[in-house]
């Protein structure tokens, strides 16, 4: 199960209704934060996140909207008195804005890894359990889109255990994929577990324009969070000039993708109510939804 938070849907600059877009992954009390704008901050604190708790901190690209309120949330984590390291990962350029911060946060109680996700890497990164995709995208500065993968157990089929005359105190074990050694015997993982079950998979994509490369990258995803910065293909030119996207073109990307569900967000400033709007996209994908700040979301695994 994972349990996200919208802490913002907007792009460009804050809005008196509206935060930077960014998202908050939390997965058995192990926190994600996707991206710190300024005002990051303080939609954290309305939605009662933490700061203390944040492990990883994952920035698209280094422009403000998305990175401005990084310096302050480090600050802060700081005065939460957290010793434990802390690791930020991004494209192009985060090695040389963390160190920038540094020079204005020279004193932080704890350590920062920062890990810069080079162009044409097949990036992977685990966290506790959940598996991490980075993509480069195409924007005006280096960019990145990720996915996020948490894989499913396979069912523990007791039967074959019992056949197997194995002690119900080595069945956690072998659960967790761990080979036993019975009386000289040994028992794989593989003799007593199931088929392989899906697990959950969701993605966010955001400043871009559709690539092909990003629909096999979101393929069968539960959600895609994807910029939906224009409303319409009548603002196309922007968006081409831009490097961003239409509601129709997200909502084509979630369709070729094969997702579940696409939840728009980072919102023009001159987008007052992007909900006006959501038939441009649920007339593509039926599945389409707006974001809204503050919002929370559940993803657990599918029954099967």
């Amino acid at each position: 199960m994972l349990d996200l938070t919208l802490l913002g849907t907007g792009g460009g600059m804050p809005m008196p209704n509206r935060f930077l877009a960014s998202l908050l992954i939390n997965y058995k009390g192990n926190k994600i934060l996707l991206d710190c704008g300024e005002g990051t901050q303080v939609s954290m604190r309305i939605c009662s996140t933490g700061f203390k708790s944040v492990d990883l901190i994952l920035i698209t690209h280094t422009h403000g909207d998305h990175l401005n309120g990084l310096l302050g949330l480090l600050s802060t984590i700081g005065n939460s008195d957290r010793v434990d390291p802390l690791t930020i990962i991004g494209p192009t350029g985060i090695v040389d804005a963390i160190n920038g911060f540094k020079i204005l946060v020279p004193y932080l109680p704890y350590d920062i890894n920062v890990i810069e996700i080079k162009e044409n890497e097949d990036f992977i990164y685990k966290f506790k359990e959940v598996e991490i995709c980075a993509l480069y995208v195409s924007h005006s500065s280096p960019c990145v889109a990720y996915s996020f993968y948490l894989p499913r157990r396979r069912k523990f089929l007791r039967e074959k255990a019992e056949e197997l005359n194995i002690p119900t105190k080595y069945w956690k074990s072998l659960h967790q994929g761990n080979p036993l050694n019975l009386n000289g015997n040994v028992i794989n993982p593989e003799m007593v577990l199931g088929e392989n079950r899906g697990g959950i998979k969701f993605s966010y994509v955001t400043d871009t324009r559709p690539l092909n490369s990003i629909k096999d990258f979101i393929l069968n995803s539960q959600l895609l969070f994807c910029e939906g910065t224009y409303e319409s293909l009548d603002k196309l030119d922007k968006a081409l000039k831009n490097f961003h996207m239409t509601f129709e073109e997200a909502a084509t990307l979630a369709l070729k993708g094969n997702c579940e569900e696409l939840i728009l967000t980072h919102f023009s400033p001159s987008i007052l109510n992007p909900g006006d709007y959501i038939n441009n996209a649920q007339n593509i994908f039926s599945n389409s939804y707006i974001g809204k700040d503050h919002q929370s979301i559940m993803l657990s695994f599918n029954e099967k």
